[in-house]
This record gives structure tokens, sequence and C-alpha cells, in this order.
């Protein structure tokens, strides 16, 4: 199964926002579903079963990394002992969230930023990871929303730009291209998604925070999933806005550059448990959080590469990594 690949950083705001989730909900929302059956057992986690008895159900946004994600969650509550129904792959981030708040859904991996940029309607990130995660989790409890321990898992913006082209240009950090953008005018040529373009927490946020000297005519938009393979073109853009965790990086032979003025939000990946079903079984921290402890964005790659490149089905990815690393085993 080839999924294919969003960011979770969609902004949507205000009414608009409530309308979405109603729509979505009311249209598709969790009507959908199938029991998990596979015959897992615990590992490292979930001895005892801890969750014998319980009904779960598991959801994620619908882009590769977070459908893998939600599969992760269940197959540890199965192996925990919890009859688990997937209803991960909804459309878009609100149908999603708008599950766990209404209790329609138990448990998901969100984003630190989208929450607290997207949800909770704040316009300038905390810069320190770890403070806007515990902003993120005093202000979501009022939702009935309960955060987990979070990853070091960011899935976060960056540009990237071939190892070809910056075997000349050596560029690590935004500043650098910065620098070139400036020495150098017209040499920075950036790929883009149209939203991206015109957000002020996008291109022109970016652009004014570090002085780059990139006009117009040196921007080119395009779809999110082509920007990749544009850059990887010597003779294409420079550099193209990418996300972190992507396993196109990878594949692809690219190098990013680093936010060295940490003007993008930190989207570190939680748990997040809808607040009485975290009441109902405490236990569940304890099977998380040694999976989001083990996860981090070069891992994330990793596994985003086998759905987005190799064409793997999500599910299967994530039960083979969690028997590798020996969270769980095969029945």
């Amino acid at each position: 199964m080839r999924t294919k690949r969003y960011g979770p950083h969609k902004l949507v705001t205000g009414g608009l926002a409530l309308l979405l989730s109603a729509a979505t909900l009311s249209g598709c929302g969790l009507k959908s579903g199938s029991p998990m059956v596979d015959d897992v057992v615990p590992g490292s986690v979930g001895k005892g079963e801890p969750l014998k008895g319980a009904s779960l159900t598991v959801t994620s946004k619908n882009f590769s990394e977070n459908i893998i994600l939600g599969q992760m969650i269940g197959l540890i509550f199965k192996a925990a002992g919890a009859e688990v129904l997937d209803r991960t792959n909804l459309p878009g981030s609100i149908s999603a969230r708008e599950a766990i708040v209404k209790g329609d859904a138990d448990a998901m991996y969100e984003y630190t930023g989208t929450a607290w940029i997207t949800y909770l309607g704040n316009a300038k990130p905390i810069v320190d990871s770890g403070e806007q995660w515990t902003a993120v989790r005093d202000a979501d409890r009022s939702h009935d929303v309960s955060w987990l321990s979070p990853s070091t898992l960011n899935n976060t913006y960056s540009l990237g730009i071939s190892k070809q082209n910056n075997a000349k240009y050596k560029l690590k950090t935004m500043s650098d291209v910065a620098a070139l953008s400036k020495k150098e005018p017209g040499a920075v040529t950036i790929c883009v998604e149209n939203e991206f373009a015109s957000r002020d927490d996008g291109l022109p946020g970016m652009v004014k925070a570090y002085g780059m000297n990139i006009p117009a005519s040196s921007v080119k938009k395009m779809d999110a999933g082509i920007i990749y393979t544009q850059v990887s073109k010597s003779n294409s853009c420079l550099v193209g806005e990418v996300f972190t965790t992507d396993g196109r990086i990878k594949s692809l032979d690219l190098d990013t550059v680093s936010d060295d003025k940490r003007f993008f939000p930190n989207y570190n990946a939680a748990p997040v448990i809808h607040s009485s079903t975290y009441e109902k079984y405490p236990e569940i921290a304890g099977l998380l959080d040694p999976l989001s402890k083990r996860l981090n964005t070069g891992i994330a790659q990793e596994l985003n590469a086998k759905v987005d490149v190799d064409g793997q089905d999500p599910h299967e990815v994530a039960k083979d990594w969690l028997i590798e690393e020996g969270f769980i085993k095969e029945g």
C-alpha cells in the first residue's frame, strides 16, 4: 500500500476549523475501521497484559508517518491484552484531533507544534521543545486530551539541497543560505508548496527572519511531493521546502540545513490519550513511554521511506519494527 505523504502542519483556524471538524466527523468520521487481528504478545512492554479486557480505538492522520505511529500504538495495546479497533488514516489533522477530544478514539500520536499553533490558536511557537510540550499538555487538559511523554522525533520544516550542489556551496544552516543569497544574487532558487509560499510561518517569515535575498522570480511553487525530486536534480531548484522526517531525504541523497535561528516550531511527536481513557487505564503511559523514548527523527526517516519509497504497508512496517526492537513478539 502506498500512502500519500502529507506534512502535519496545515493550518486551519477559528470557525473554519469547527466547520471542517464537524463536517469531517459527520461525513466519514469514525464510521470505518477494522479490528486488529494480529497475534502479538508482550515483549519489553505489556507484560502481564495490563489492558486485558479493554476495548480501545486508535486513530491517526492520513500521512505515512502518522499512520505508522498509530499502528504502533494499536499493536502495543493489542500485545498488552486489549481489543483494538483500527481507525487510522482519517482525512486531515482536524478529524483525528476531534476524534480524540470527543472520545470517539482513545489514542494517537500528535505533534506539539501542530497542537500549539493550529488547535490552541497561538501565533508564536515556544523555542524550547520541552517547554512547548509542557505548555501544550497543560492547555489541552481542558479539552479532555492527556499528553504523554514526547519523542525527539521532530517533523519540522527544513531546506533540502542535493549533495552534488552542496559539494559546491557547503550549506549547513539557513544562515548560510541567507549569506549565499546576498553574496550571489540569483544563486538561491527555492521550490516550495503554494501554502508555504504565502504563510507568515512559512517562506515570507523565514526570509524575513534570516534576511534572505530571494526575489519572487527565484521562488518556484509546486506540489509538496514534487519538491524532493526537483531539488535532487542539480539543474533545478537549489533548495526546497522539506520535512525533516521524510524518507525521501535519504533515498534521494539530499542534505538538509539546520534552522539555526529556530524560526520554525518544534513538531515533536507524542501520544495523546482521551482523558477519561487515561484515567481508566493509567498503565498506558508505561506502555507508550518506552516507545516514544526510542523514536527519533532518523528512525522516522527510515520507516517513512519503507512506505513512501518502497511502497510497503504502514501496518507491516510498524509491526516489523516493533518486533525487531523487542517491544512486542509474534504470538
